[in-house]
């Protein structure tokens, strides 16, 4: 849901999800990675940084193609002063169709009225 409030979609989160390009069985490389940095280890696939912040590491997501050509169609913006890649609104919104867990059925509608408002708007204006 990070990704769909980082652009426009009203709502909050708990954490940021990020996908891994990697198989699952490799996530001890991902939380080396993380300890290193100071992270704390919650779970296996969950950490929390120095800031509190919370990070889901996934490694495939449900309802969309493989990594690489979902990363094509992702944008990039700034988080956090960060630039980082998010996949558009229109995959998220596949994903949360896929997985319709109680609070993704909020999510979609959310994310559908956000998508109508854009397609409303200029191509221009939808981006601002």
């Amino acid at each position: 849901m990070a990704a769909a409030i980082l652009q426009g979609v009203p709502g909050t989160t708990l954490d940021t999800d990020l996908w891994i390009n990697l198989p699952e069985r490799q996530y001890m490389t991902v939380n080396n990675l993380c300890l290193k940095l100071g992270a704390t280890l919650l779970r296996p696939t969950v950490v929390m940084l120095e800031d509190e912040s919370l990070v889901n590491f996934c490694y495939h997501i449900t309802g969309l193609q493989d990594f690489d050509r979902a990363f094509d169609k992702s944008r990039l913006l700034t988080m956090d002063g960060q630039k980082v890649r998010v996949l558009p609104l229109q995959l998220i919104l596949k994903s949360k169709l896929a997985i319709q867990r109680d609070k993704d059925m909020v999510h979609i509608q959310l994310i559908r009225t956000v998508l109508k408002c854009q397609r409303k708007l200029s191509p221009v204006e939808s981006w601002k």
